[in-house]
């Protein structure tokens, strides 16, 4: 079967995937952030057409179950603005949860992603699963082996939320060393919250693809140091396993409020990086790299 890639209105084939904000989210809610959840499907919307505007085509919201992905309204968003959009299945970290809805699911992770990415009303095109700080404790190990099986049953990628960019190796060594997962259909994220180039340099060679994400973030001050990562991993012939993503996760962050949002992607960091370490690079970073890393032989 020919890869193709998991958006909310059908498989398309990767070379149709175009520009790509490889981490974002439309829609989101957390216990951790009362009050400042995304739930403005019209907001979403101007999101997706001050994207598309800049020549934007693609965004993959990594909202997980549970916490208020909204898939329903995914398509519609996705027709009226030109924009395809993946959507995620998958579970985060605890704190973000009710416990009774955590327990809920609990005893059947794999078949909830499973379904979620083959037969639910709209499919997921890749299982989100989250670490710790430096470290995975059990919630991460038991939803990390449910997303592996999910993903040796369909060939789904997995995307990981690094929590402040760390754990990274311990993640690969789970997922890859324990459950038989390919490096390469795993998206490691958040790494610049953590930039260690010897980290960076080490999860790249073990074949995995490495998302930078956040800039829509004021309290993180990591962005400064993004293009010496990238020039690092280019050097180190590494940046055709680099994503770059906006990873918008309040009200404020978007664009059309006090944000960068996600048109900043191509307003603000593609024209530095094109400059600073040329166009094939940049190309390279939203467009092929992120063809290949949510492509799948779905099964």
């Amino acid at each position: 079967m020919s890869p193709a890639i998991r958006t909310v209105l059908g498989d398309i084939p990767p070379e149709e995937l175009g520009t790509c904000d490889a981490h974002d989210h439309l829609f989101i809610g957390s216990l951790t952030l009362p009050g400042q959840e995304l739930d403005d499907a019209e907001a979403a919307l101007a999101e997706l057409n001050a994207f598309g505007a800049l020549g934007g085509s693609a965004v993959v919201q990594w909202t997980p179950w549970g916490m208020g992905p909204r898939a329903e309204e995914l398509p519609g968003l996705s027709r009226r603005s030109g924009v395809h959009v993946i959507s995620a299945t998958g579970l985060h970290q605890t704190r973000h949860y009710d416990p009774d809805d955590l327990e809920s699911v609990r005893d059947g992770l794999a078949e909830l992603f499973v379904h979620e990415l083959t037969s639910a009303p709209v499919k997921a095109g890749l299982v989100k699963v989250a670490g710790s700080y430096h470290r995975l404790d059990d919630h991460a190990r038991h939803v990390m082996t449910a997303a592996a099986e999910a993903h040796h049953t369909t060939d789904a990628p997995i995307g990981v939320h690094l929590e402040a960019g760390t754990a990274a190796m311990d993640v690969l060594d789970f997922l890859c060393g324990s459950h038989g997962v390919a490096p390469r259909r795993v998206i490691l994220g958040h790494l610049h919250r953590f930039p260690d180039a010897r980290i960076h340099r080490q999860a790249a060679e073990a074949g995995a693809f490495l998302a930078f994400d956040g800039p829509s973030r004021v309290h993180h001050g990591t962005d400064w140091r993004l293009l010496d990562s990238l020039a690092a991993l280019a050097d180190t012939g590494h940046i055709n396993q680099v994503l770059l993503g906006g990873d918008t996760v309040t009200p404020t962050a978007r664009s059309t409020a006090d944000g960068p949002g996600m048109p900043f992607l191509l307003s603000g960091l593609r024209p530095r990086i094109e400059s600073e370490l040329g166009p094939d690079i940049a190309s390279a970073i939203f467009t092929e790299n992120p063809a290949r890393a949510f492509a799948a032989r779905w099964r």
